[in-house]
């Protein structure tokens, strides 16, 4: 049986209170570990640990010796590959071949990434001219903020901590993460990592435990915290730029999305199905980035429907399609399920909970899910559901596309489909979100802007843009 520490200063610690709380398996609810929750005593103690590493080896080191100990940290994480795979798939229930391909390998490539973009940054610099002729010198310095409070999800918990973890470590900031109460094994295990790699102790902090009245209210609220960067929902979101407020603190979100897809006429069938059938069904749905609403130009829409209901009926939950994260999601998920029909929605397919073998019967399975008919004022259409599920609506007009696109509180993304290119373009800048995919989805380049507007988040991340937020830019004047 597993036991989750917190890991400060450089060392794993049951903490004070005592206090523990099961975590279970996804895919078959089997209690595989107990967590130990923190509260205001281990949040003080991670920011004392922080702030000391911050002030001292950490603020000693060289860009060049940062960068280093970042690709130490990613040759880590590739040396212990297999531990976290199986960490991660004990805490999510998703396949083996996901976490092989995708999450863990993203996880070493963010501490690349940002081993690089670290070194290769500008600033700006002026000549000015003073009155006696001789000028000035005007120009700017990044600083690290100094300590950072990373709030991850559960929906890929190495892959988006180290998205946040890897630039503010290679800023020159110190971190504490406290990981989702679902999914504590990876966070942990990179504490093993950090130290393997040589990272002094206190850069890397850990600390599980809930939300308010636990470690991630005391850890938003603590005024030696200098920022906060959060991915997780809206609610939760507004409740830490709240409690931010009050020292007024830098916070960056990714928060939720309502996305759609935009289908034309002309787009090709084959590659529109192949995209939608990841961006609905990955993860089980548990991707902040998927699509949950499909406009469909009226031409195409009875081949469409068709195509993505035989691409949702071949997925097999337990081999292609993983459980949602708990109980209390799936429940979540099953109400939207409900409720769809309550609201006039025609099922294509799904709906429902999948006939398991006794081995999984215990986790927490649905159904891949397709909706027709519903209208544009249902709750369904319009409430991020987290599952592997959509609706479908045909349009007739470019305009009425974007506008139906456009009518949301969210603003994470979209995708495009149709070979008009220059309607790919005009569509794409009238779409109102932060990252737009034409005739595909989740092509990904780490150094491009990543985040969304309205309710989808706060500031941007990626490349350049993740050290505007982990770096405080400062103007030195020096009269020649």
């Amino acid at each position: 049986m597993a036991h989750f520490r917190h890991f400060i200063g450089g060392t794993f610690t049951q903490g004070t209170s005592g206090r523990t709380f099961p975590k279970y398996r996804p895919s078959d609810g089997a209690l595989i570990g107990h967590v130990h929750e923190g509260g205001r005593a281990e949040i003080d103690l991670a920011v004392q640990a922080a702030r000391a590493a911050q002030k001292g080896p950490w603020a000693g080191l060289t860009v060049d010796d940062r960068s280093d100990l970042m690709r130490a940290v990613a040759d880590g994480i590739t040396r212990r590959f297999d531990d976290f795979v199986a960490a991660e798939m004990a805490d999510t229930g998703q396949p083996r071949s996901m976490m092989e391909h995708a999450f863990i390998p993203r996880g070493a490539a963010n501490f690349r990434i940002f081993a690089d973009v670290v070194k290769n940054v500008a600033t700006e610099s002026f000549q000015t001219p003073t009155p006696d002729g001789r000028g000035a010198l005007n120009y700017a310095i990044r600083k690290p903020k100094g300590v950072i409070g990373v709030i991850c999800p559960w929906n890929a918990p190495l892959l988006l901590m180290t998205w946040k973890v890897a630039p503010a470590l290679a800023c020159g900031n110190s971190v504490i993460v406290k990981p989702s109460e679902e999914t504590p094994g990876t966070a942990t295990l990179l504490g093993e990592v950090m130290n393997d790699a040589g990272v002094p102790a206190g850069v890397y902090n850990v600390v599980h435990g809930f939300g308010p009245d636990s470690a991630g209210g005391y850890l938003t609220q603590h005024p030696g915290v200098d920022a906060i960067t959060f991915t997780g929902e809206t609610r939760t979101g507004t409740a830490i730029m709240q409690a931010a407020a009050h020292g007024l603190r830098d916070v960056s979100f990714e928060l939720g999305g309502k996305n759609s897809a935009i289908v034309f006429a002309d787009a090709d069938l084959d590659v529109t199905l192949e995209a939608l059938g990841r961006s609905v069904f990955l993860n089980c749905g548990q991707v902040c980035l998927g699509t949950e609403r499909v406009l469909v130009e009226r031409p195409l829409f009875e081949a469409l429907v068709a195509g993505l209901k035989e691409r949702a009926e071949a997925l097999k939950p337990g081999a292609t399609l993983g459980p949602l994260i708990s109980a209390e999601h799936r429940e979540k998920v099953l109400s939207y399920y409900a409720k769809a029909v309550a609201e006039g929605a025609r099922v294509v397919t799904g709906g429902g909970v999948p006939t398991m073998p006794d081995e999984l019967s215990g986790g927490h399975w649905v159904q891949p899910t397709i909706w027709t008919g519903l209208a544009d004022e249902a709750s369904v259409w319009n409430e991020e559901i987290f599952g592997p599920c959509c609706h479908i609506r045909p349009f007739d007009s470019e305009e009425e596309a974007i506008a139906v696109a456009n009518a949301t509180d969210y603003g994470l993304s979209a995708a495009i489909f149709t070979q008009d290119l220059s309607r790919a373009h005009r569509v794409a800048a009238e779409v109102d979100v932060g990252i737009t995919w034409v005739n595909s989805w989740f092509l990904r380049d780490l150094r491009t802007p990543f985040g969304g507007t309205g309710h989808s988040g706060i500031g941007r991340e990626g490349g350049v843009h993740s050290l505007e937020f982990y770096t405080e830019l400062r103007n030195i004047c020096v009269k020649l």
